[in-house]
């Protein structure tokens, strides 16, 4: 859901809501819009972000922080430029209100906006169940924010407990809808046979509104403000259209990997599946939203296929899998290690030389680009399509203008720079090298690593192996993450980088139990963990002096400033935000005080919640669950807060459900939380809290195919598997199938060549060729051949020597030749002649073709003063 709410509340190629109304009305609308692509005939399940495990709480901090300070950056920078337009006179539209900026951070658990959304999600469903015969059958659960874990991750987890059920249908078809990448990954961790992701279709450089004037076509640092009629207007069609969607359907990709995985003559028996968690886990190294990624490996640089190499030349030496179904073997994790580490340092001397070359190609091709804009508007200079220029009136004065401007310009910036030091600004865009302390292409790259990013003394080789030990825990708690469910929720990699493959020593010994037992943050505890001073407006009043009052005792987890390690990167959106880690033991002794503080919304707020189930009359289980209530009677209230569970069993969906509060009764009415909805009458829908089946702690649930598990139909052809036969493949862009670029043979050519030699340019005889320079095929259009001589005389009364064109090409002659004589005549005495040679059929002989010479009677037929196209004469 979050994939829903994040562009629906900010978009970023269309005009943003007004207000919190018209968000939800765009979360209704997209969820419509998916349920119609879709079609689902059994569940819809709405998942929200809720409470996320610390490892992941520490990546939502630096996006938090990063996203209010680009967003105090962006407001003071459009303030700046607003001001310097007003002064030059330039029109802009009204400055939207501060109250009017949406803040994007409000979009975490526990916050007064998820609420919101929680309560018109809730009527939404009753809505549709009601009223939209497409959803009459199905069954909805909600998990809202109040529910822990990641969204997607509480899916998977449902998934996993029902393919553990005995009367699940091995066959089911999922479609999860998002754009992250782990989705893939979580996707193939579940081993169904019909798993497709539905995503919106990226399509680059969409338009976006300058953030100053609203106009299309330009950035903000570029705006030159607008007219009063203009500033309403958007210049691009496209801008604000639908997005569209696609499917990733991982049984294709499934295709692909089992062909790239294959590996002849094993040791031991080869299983795909077995195989395909390994490439999961292998790419886990390369990185993920609880670990940085290792220096030596860049996905833009072939590291998964490395990876895969390197996986494929080691199994044979370890003899066996490295994971089974979220528990990784050490032992044979570092025998792929141990080969990584042993190419580290020719990875990083080659990325360097990358580099370098990549630098001198963009410089060379700055160099040689042309700034129009520099340009004078003049008659001469290169103008856009569409623009007008004045008519010149005297040439050589313009010229002359131009060029008196262009050595004035010249002589001013050489006065200008003489003695001036050039900004910060101006010597990067001559020189990309970002002052690097590490220098990773060098010898002692590893103590100069080490000392520079955790700043430890560079022969400290005990802190480089417990760091190398941090992350080896780190990757087996993302397996188990990802096979088995959170298997620590307090749990976390406290270093800001990775350590180097060459680090990864004694391994094998490490221990991969986790700490069992442990429990979430509450939401409104999460907040003050992953929110800067800037989002204090969202955490109740009581907690947020303890974020800016700079005598709080966890003041310091909340910087206003901070530095940003570009770490070898370009930008600062890929750079490392050096923030401190929270103490959750001191955040909560800070918190402690201010419990009583709260009101009764935010008590409500930051208590841990459940999924909820809706079913509509049409629902099988519709009888059983409005029967709950029916029977509950007097003791209604006191069942709802003991939590009375009831057996769920329907549609091979099994579980058990509780009363809830929330539920309309029947025939009640729901008043709609969004201004200018109508409210829900008559009501139909019965809703209950629902959790998912329960296992002991120490079960584990299978990474494997069920029985009965049946393949969909191969979509790949052997032809697609073969690096030779997809050598000129061509990607299919969206939806549109790729088409084969046409091409013509000879003949092809030689037919375009008559038609086009009717113009009148089909007389213009061809250019000097070398005299050895030999026939080739022939490649379209008219080309006069060997015996063409063309016999133009032309005189003139002036005297001048005789002009002429003559080529040779073998043992043919072709002439053009041209007399000056003392009268102005043109005649064409010789007739034009058509043979079976014409084409590039090969000559024998003497024989010519084209215009006759010597006896041949060919001649032009009378009336006639052209001839047309390569065709005989009949």
């Amino acid at each position: 859901m979050n994939g829903i709410i994040h562009p629906c509340t900010h978009p970023e190629d269309k005009p943003p809501p007004k207000d919190e109304d018209e968000m939800m009305v765009a979360i209704f609308e997209c969820i419509d819009r998916l349920f119609r692509i879709v079609r689902p005939r059994k569940l819809l399940y709405m998942a929200i972000d809720g409470v996320a495990p610390r490892a992941k709480m520490n990546q939502q901090r630096s996006r938090r922080f990063r996203a209010s300070k680009e967003t105090q950056e962006k407001i003071e920078e459009i303030a700046r430029i607003r001001n310097e337009l007003q002064v030059k006179g330039a029109y802009l539209p009204p400055e939207r209100p501060k109250e009017a900026h949406f803040d994007s951070n409000c979009i975490t658990p526990g916050t007064p906006f998820m609420d919101r959304l929680s309560k018109c999600l809730h009527y939404y469903i009753h809505d549709r169940l009601n009223n939209d015969p497409g959803w009459k059958g199905i069954k909805v659960i909600l998990s809202d924010a109040n529910v822990p874990g990641e969204g997607e991750h509480k899916i998977m987890d449902y998934i996993r407990r029902q393919r553990a059920q005995p009367d699940h249908d091995p066959n089911t078809q999922h479609v999860l809808c998002g754009a992250d990448a782990d989705l893939i990954m979580l996707g193939l961790a579940t081993h169904e046979p019909n798993f497709t992701i539905i995503r919106e279709e990226f399509k680059p450089n969409k338009p976006r509104p300058c953030d100053v004037c609203g106009q299309l076509g330009h950035e903000m640092k570029e705006c030159t403000g607008t007219t009063p009629d203009a500033s309403l207007v958007r210049s691009d069609p496209s801008f604000g259209n639908q997005d569209s969607f696609i499917f990733v359907r991982l049984t294709v990709l499934r295709e692909y990997l089992e062909k790239e995985l294959s590996m002849p003559n094993l040791p031991f028996s080869y299983d795909f599946e077995r195989a395909l968690d390994d490439w999961v886990f292998m790419c886990f190294f390369v990185g993920n939203d609880f670990l940085p990624h290792l220096p030596s490996l860049e996905i833009r640089e072939g590291a998964v296929d490395r990876l895969v190499n390197l996986y494929k030349k080691c199994v044979y030496k370890t003899r066996g899998w490295i994971t089974d179904s979220g528990d990784v073997n050490l032992d044979r994790v570092q025998v792929i290690m141990d080969e990584l580490g042993r190419v580290e340092d020719e990875i990083f001397r080659r990325r360097h030389q990358n580099e370098l070359s990549f630098k001198a190609r963009e410089k060379h091709k700055k160099q040689q680009k042309i700034n129009f804009e520099l340009l004078e508007k003049t008659q001469f200079a290169p103008m856009k399509v569409g623009e007008e220029t004045k008519t010149v009136e005297n040439a050589r004065k313009e010229a002359a203008n131009i060029r008196l401007a262009g050595m004035q310009a010249v002589a001013e910036a050489e006065k200008e720079q003489r003695g001036q030091k050039r900004s910060a600004e101006q010597a990067g865009l001559d020189d990309d090298d970002a002052h690097d302390e590490v220098r990773l292409w060098e010898e002692g790259f590893k103590e100069r690593y080490y000392e520079s990013k955790f700043e430890v003394a560079r022969d400290n080789l005990e802190f480089r192996y417990r760091v190398a030990l941090q992350y080896v825990r780190g990757l087996c708690w993302v397996l188990r993450y990802y096979y088995q469910g959170c298997a620590s929720w307090k749990w976390y990699f406290p270093y800001h980088y990775a350590p180097f493959a060459s680090d990864f020593v004694n391994i094998q010994g490490l221990s991969t139990k986790f700490e069992r037992g442990t429990q979430p943050f509450r939401p409104l505890e999460q907040l003050m963990g992953v929110f800067p001073a800037a989002s204090s407006q969202h955490v109740p009043r009581p907690w947020a002096t303890l974020m800016s009052d700079p005598f709080s005792p966890i003041i310091d987890f909340y910087p206003t400033d901070f530095k940003i390690d570009l770490n070898g990167k370009k930008f600062a959106w890929q750079g490392v935000a050096l923030l401190p880690f929270v103490d959750e033991n001191r955040l909560f002794k800070a918190l402690e005080p201010y419990y009583d503080d709260l009101t009764q919304a935010e008590k409500q707020r930051n208590i841990k919640g459940h999924d909820r189930l809706y079913v509509a009359p049409a629902n099988k289980s519709y009888e059983f669950l409005s029967s709950l209530y029916s029977e509950a009677g007097d003791d209604l209230t006191r069942l709802i807060q003991t939590e009375q569970k009831y057996p769920y069993r329907c549609d091979g969906v099994r579980g058990d459900v509780m009363l809830s509060a929330d539920c309309v009764r029947l025939g009640g009415q729901l008043p709609s939380p969004v201004v200018g909805l109508e409210p829900v009458t008559d009501n139909r829908v019965v809703c209950v809290r629902y959790q998912d089946p329960q296992f002991p702690d120490e079960f584990v649930f299978p990474a494997r195919r069920l029985r009965g598990a049946v393949d969909p139909p191969r979509v790949l052809k052997p032809g697609n598997l073969s690096h030779q036969e997809n050598r000129n493949w061509r990607p299919q862009i969206g939806m549109v199938r790729s088409h084969t670029i046409a091409s013509l043979e000879v003949a092809g050519h030689r037919m375009l060549g008559h038609q086009l030699a009717r113009n009148t340019h089909g007389n213009v005889p061809p250019p000097q060729h070398n005299r050895s320079q030999s026939f080739g095929p022939y490649r379209g259009g008219y080309v006069p051949s060997q015996g063409y001589n063309q016999g133009y005389n032309r005189s003139y009364n002036t005297q001048g020597q005789d002009r002429g064109y003559n080529q040779d090409r073998g043992n043919h002659n072709q002439g053009y030749r041209q007399n000056y004589n003392s009268n102005q005549n043109y005649r064409q005495n010789q007739g034009y002649s058509q043979n079976k040679y014409q084409g590039g059929y090969q000559r024998q002989g003497s024989d010519r073709q084209g215009y006759g010479q010597g006896n041949n009677q060919n001649q032009r037929p009378s009336g006639s003063s052209r001839y047309q196209g390569n065709s005989t004469w009949r």
